[in-house]
Parts: structure tokens; C-alpha cells; sequence
């Protein structure tokens, strides 16, 4: 059994997926190099903090990969991807406990407690 599901090599398959789906890969390439154009109210290097938040919360290694790189290339420090990843994970926790809030509301929600079931 392969326990390498997510290597590198994977990245070398994006181009045989753009050829299967070019109008989805066209229009996802158009948007990515709009959001990551220089220019705009957001500069370059905070563009890239805000992948790299995003991509540290959702855990996508590729992501990361290319963010980190990104965030190199217009200056980071280590310090600064370290608070990046530092709000990333506040925010991520953040939306963990507002989902557990909404847990709560619909446990409550539900009516009276049924009684446990007997333990043999």
C-alpha cells in the first residue's frame, strides 16, 4: 500500500488535468493570475500571507508549498509566516468553536434528552 498520497510529483499532473477540463482550467487560470497581478489595493506580499492563511487552513500542501515560495519572493521573514500561521490557526479555531456553538443551539434544538440506552 502507497502512503504517499500527496507528493510533489502530483503537481507534475496539473497540465493532463487542464487538458481534460480546458474551459474550468482556463477560467480558474484567468482568476488565479488576476488575484495574484501586481497592483490593486493589496499588495503583493500580503496577497500571498492571505493564500498562505487560507492554504494553512484548509491544509492544501501544494498550496502552502506555492505560498511560501510566493511570500519568500516578495520578502517574508520566517518571523512574519510564523504570525501568518499564528492567525490562521486563531481563525481556524475560531470557526471551530462557532460550529460547535451551532452543535450546541441544534442539540438544544431537538427536544428533551432521549434516556441513555441500558449498558449490558
Amino acid at each position: 500500500m502507497n502512503s504517499n498520497y500527496q507528493t510533489p510529483d502530483d503537481l507534475l499532473l496539473a497540465r493532463k488535468l487542464a487538458e481534460k477540463v480546458p474551459l474550468e482550467s482556463q477560467a480558474w487560470l484567468a482568476f488565479d493570475h488576476a488575484v495574484f497581478r501586481e497592483g490593486g489595493h493589496i499588495n503583493a506580499k500580503h496577497r500571498e500571507w492571505i493564500a498562505l492563511g487560507v492554504a494553512l487552513a484548509t491544509q492544501c500542501a501544494y498550496c502552502i508549498d506555492v505560498h511560501v515560495r510566493g511570500a519568500r519572493r516578495h520578502g517574508s521573514t520566517s518571523e512574519e509566516l510564523a504570525e501568518v500561521a499564528a492567525v490562521a490557526a486563531a481563525v481556524k479555531g475560531g470557526a471551530t468553536l462557532a460550529h460547535g456553538l451551532m452543535a450546541l443551539r441544534l442539540h438544544e434544538s431537538a427536544g428533551p434528552q432521549p434516556a441513555p440506552a441500558a449498558q449490558p
